[in-house]
């Protein structure tokens, strides 16, 4: 979650949030904050581009449809993506559930690979299952991801996963708000990770100091503003939600370049950093 990034998964505004009306009917139905501005939407968004551009070489945008959501901006969840591919999954959020479908069809246009989906009554999100590195696999025991999905996410990743660990996920502020895995750890570096300990379970804390990783704390100001949310673009390249001065401070104390772009409309209102933004295809 720290290589080079070469193929991403996006989702615009355009055709997620798809005009000011649309928003003011649906923004409370997704549990988001306040409503969100389309124009500027759209501007904070192609900004946010802006900065894929100049790392990533290929962009792949999902299609506006009538099936999905506000959320659907948020191409993270949907799915996950392995060495040799994708693993399609269900959402612990109802509302998002239809995504998975339309991902699905979506992949397969593109001739992406699927290795394998989710069935019966297996729930999760992209943003509880985290690569530590290139053969551990970190998996969130929480309100949007449970057992089911647990067991069978560590039957298909099976051959391509030395260690796989669950961490079980605290309440937080409830079932109706969202805390991820990814919420509260993100990947910068091999031996670099920006997180907020509070939030995380002791051993799980322990087991990163002892492989070595660096951990870069996020204070709680700017745990609320997302600064916890950090996109690897590559080792110690990185993209980080204006407003997180400290966080940034950190990131380049340790030696990593830090982007920043204006997320008030497309991350802040929906709870929704840049790693959600993103759905990782191929990293090198």
């Amino acid at each position: 979650m720290y290589g080079p990034l070469k193929h991403v998964i996006v989702k615009h505004p355009n055709d997620a949030f798809r005009s000011q009306s649309h928003l003011a009917r649906e923004w409370q139905t997704f549990n988001y904050l306040a409503e969100p501005n389309f124009e500027e939407a759209i501007n904070e968004y192609d900004r946010f581009i802006d900065i894929l551009n100049k790392h990533v070489e290929q962009i792949d945008y999902l299609p506006q449809s009538d099936d999905v959501g506000l959320d659907s901006l948020y191409a993270h969840d949907p799915v996950k993506f392995t060495p040799v591919g994708a693993i399609i999954l269900k959402s612990g959020k109802e509302l998002r559930q239809p995504e998975a479908a339309v991902y699905k069809q979506f992949l397969k246009e593109k001739g992406i690979p699927i290795i394998g989906e989710l069935t019966g009554d297996a729930v999760s999100d992209g943003g509880d299952i985290v690569w530590l590195d290139e053969r551990t696999l970190v998996v969130g025991r929480g309100y949007r991801t449970n057992d089911e999905a647990i067991r069978q996410l560590k039957e298909m990743t099976a051959h391509m996963v030395d260690e796989f660990i669950v961490v079980q996920l605290p309440h937080d502020l409830g079932e109706a708000e969202c805390l991820h895995l990814m919420s509260f750890i993100s990947m910068v570096d091999r031996d670099l990770a920006v997180v907020h300990s509070r939030l995380m379970p002791v051993f799980f804390r322990q087991l990163l100091i002892n492989r070595g990783i660096q951990l870069i704390e996020v204070p709680n100001e700017e745990y609320d503003k997302l600064g916890c949310n950090v996109l690897a673009l590559a080792p110690r390249v990185c993209v980080l939600p204006i407003g997180n001065d400290y966080t940034k401070e950190q990131l380049e104390n340790a030696g990593a370049t830090v982007y920043e772009y204006k997320g008030d409309e497309i991350s802040v209102l929906g709870t929704g950093g840049p790693t959600c933004l993103t759905c990782p295809v191929v990293r090198t």
